[in-house]
């Protein structure tokens, strides 16, 4: 490779073949960090991604953690018996003669920030408080949203306590973290006290899918303060898309562990009023009769009953319905195997159950004022969570065909507060607020008609269907027939109601799992056990570097030309490493070599960009921002000169990225050594 023509600025050589020339990087224009200013090759043909098998981790236990916006736990499975899921034992606290395999995410820390308790010993503790001591107290909840809404997420964003104090997000997600990790580790030793700790345990964590790059790195940043792995073990730490774990998991169900909700009995309510799918498949049963060694082959492959029954190509839907997001994927069967190939890339929004909770909030607005709701919240944390806890125990009991009123208790310190600061009660409040639904009950209640609670569903649940019903209008997945609705939220029964009436119509099967509220949790630990069972995913974003192209009057603009040596170069053109909606296989590489420009240089620094759109052609146009950085940590070249006797300014690193995971990783190589290099996207640096 040339050298770096003299400009005053430091370089870098990129590019696709060593045989390109290299090109200055121009002044002005977006370099990499640090000085270390990127003078790419001319972009040649991008080389074939390549595919490499992933190298596996031993482990003795998988160990998944889902850490949902509402409710949180963990199950675990012995390398052993990989299929034995083992559910975390009953939590402490919650309703009495309940057997609770979740427990709520919620977060007590001292007054001076120290972890006190999670879960619903976090929650009763908060509850016995003085209201005054409770003022002093980090008590958060549902904060998972937060990591998902911020867009400029970094290591140092704040989370907001119900008082209104923040500290850092990262602490708040390590302290939960290190719970799960303490409850479970407490657990294994009890189950099998010769199983040693070190090395031994193989941690996933659940994120939604639709979370942007930044999310995931930050989920793996709060692992590593939490202490569930090391940095230098991270193989040990898998991210786990929620509708894939769930997707991973429903393909291993047998035809009883499903219900259909066109078979729901009218005014039914609850799940198990359904009847089994099994006879919806009667037909398909006599086709393959006369192809029972396909049939036999999927089961004995550790295929669910109901897989066996479909052909091979079919496509469904999962779509995942937790507290705080609708996570829509679409996966295809594939034989002989089993493996699960995504047809469409992840998508979804902010329509989990707390869109139900919000709601409610605002109409207590409507009621009381927002003012008064806002400095209630403020003023009376403790009660106001009474407040939530109490709504959220008649949310789970709303029903399409429920008859009868809903009684939300009102807590004293609310009816108590509301006196002092308006002067009248909150009956009188009732009366003079334009709300007719909502009555005051002799018993001190809020006493809420079953059309206004359902009224409350509605903005969540349409969002829910429309995301659906655009999904299913994209081409790239027609021929779906089977929707599994998982999650939390998929437990309500409004919601399972408006899904069958919107989309059953159209002949799409909506069914759901016997434990629907497990399903991701179970689905994760079998992920985690075998992480290559979906085979092809889909790239969310297009991703590349700015590059320095070959100027070609009509073809570029002219304001991107720049003149030097009398060469005339393109600035800022978007070179794509892989585009938007591209099918990448686990395990294939898209390979780039870099050269650094200056003899004993230490650190390369390369901006990455993103966008939506395929076909962006620079790194200034509309829609492409910058998302992270590739870092390259070098080694000093020994002696000066390396094994081929070229001067160490002039030695290649190869990088290969692979896409087709659940987060994008690298791999460096220092070719002329074949020493491996220290590389890392970071994408909480911006």
């Amino acid at each position: 490779m040339l050298a770096v023509p003299e400009m005053g600025l430091p370089g870098l050589y990129i590019g696709s073949s060593p045989e390109r020339s290299p090109v200055p990087s121009p002044p002005g224009s977006p370099r990499t960090q640090e000085s270390c200013g990127i003078a790419p090759l001319t972009p040649s043909q991008s080389p074939k991604p390549e595919a490499r098998a992933p190298q596996q981790a031993s482990f003795s236990v998988v160990v998944a953690i889902d850490f949902g916006t509402t409710s949180s736990g963990y199950a675990f499975s012995f390398a052993s018996d990989p299929e034995a899921i083992h559910m975390m034992r009953k939590w402490e606290g919650g309703d009495p003669g309940v057997a609770h395999q979740k427990t709520p995410t919620c977060l007590l820390l001292t007054p001076e920030g120290a972890f006190h308790s999670f879960g619903y010993t976090a929650r009763d503790y908060y509850h016995d408080l003085d209201p005054e001591e409770a003022r002093d107290w980090l008590y958060f909840e549902k904060f998972k949203m937060k990591i998902h809404s911020t867009t400029d997420l970094t290591l140092k964003t704040q989370l907001e306590a119900v008082n209104g104090k923040k500290m850092p997000a990262l602490e708040v997600f390590a302290h939960a973290l290190r719970f799960f990790k303490e409850h479970a580790l407490q657990e294994l030793r009890e189950q099998c006290p010769s199983l040693p700790e070190r090395d031994t345990v193989r941690w996933v964590l659940t994120v939604p899918a639709i979370w942007k790059q930044p999310a995931k790195q930050f989920m793996r940043e709060a692992a590593y303060l939490a202490g569930l792995v090391s940095r230098e073990d991270a193989e040990q730490l898998l991210i786990a898309l929620e509708p894939e774990a769930a997707s991973v998991y429903c393909r291993k169900l047998r035809l009883h562990q499903l219900m259909d909700l066109s078979g729901r009995t009218p005014g039914g309510g609850r799940l198990g009023e359904r009847r089994s799918i099994d006879s919806s498949f009667r037909h398909a049963r006599e086709q393959l009769r006369r192809s029972r060694h396909s049939r036999t082959f999927l089961v004995e492959s550790g295929v669910g009953e109901l897989w066996a029954e479909m052909q091979a190509g079919d496509r469904y839907m999962v779509a995942d319905c937790g507290g705080g997001t609708v996570d829509l994927t679409v996966h295809q069967l594939e034989q002989p195997h089993g493996t699960l190939k995504e047809l469409y890339k992840a998508s979804g929004g902010p329509y989990g159950a707390v869109g139900v909770d919000l709601a409610f909030e605002q109409l207590l607005c409507r009621i009381f004022g927002e003012d008064f709701i806002a400095t209630f919240k403020r003023q009376r944390p403790a009660a106001w969570v009474d407040l939530t806890i109490a709504f959220e125990a008649r949310k789970r009991t709303a029903g399409p065909h429920r008859a009868g009123a809903l009684n939300i208790s009102l807590p004293f310190s609310f009816i108590d507060f509301y006196r002092k600061q308006r002067g009248h009660n909150v009956e009188t409040a009732l009366r003079r607020s334009s709300v007719n639904f909502v009555k005051w009950s002799s018993q001190g209640m809020l006493r809420m008609s079953c059309e206004a609670m359902n009224e409350l569903f509605q903005p969540t649940v349409n969002g829910i269907i429309q995301h659906i019903e655009a999904l299913l209008a994209r081409p790239e997945v027609q021929g779906v027939k089977l929707l599994f609705l998982v999650g939390g939220f998929a437990e309500s029964a409004v919601l399972q109601h408006a899904v069958q009436a919107a989309l059953g119509a159209r002949g799409l099967r909506v069914v759901v799992p016997h434990d629907v509220g497990l399903t991701i949790l179970k689905g994760a630990v079998l992920f985690g056990q075998a992480p290559g069972v979906v085979r092809v995913r889909r790239s969310p974003l297009t991703y590349g570097v700015g590059v320095l192209n070959r100027f070609v009057d009509g073809r570029h603009p002219p304001d991107k030309l720049l003149v030097r040596d009398g060469r005339r170069w393109c600035t800022d053109v978007f070179e794509r490493f892989v585009a938007a909606e591209q099918s990448v296989a686990l395990g294939e590489e898209v390979r780039r070599s870099y050269c650094p420009a200056r003899p004993g240089q230490r650190r390369v620094l390369i901006n990455l960009y993103c966008c939506a759109a395929e076909d962006a052609r620079f790194i200034t146009d509309a829609g492409v921002r910058k998302c992270g950085a590739l870092s390259l940590e070098l080694e000093p070249a020994d002696g000066g000169r390396d094994s081929t006797g070229a001067a160490p300014g002039r030695r290649e690193i190869r990088a290969a990225m692979q896409f087709g995971d659940t987060e994008i990783k690298v791999t460096a190589v220092d070719v002329s050594t074949n020493r491996s290099v220290r590389a890392a996207i970071d994408f909480l640096s911006n």
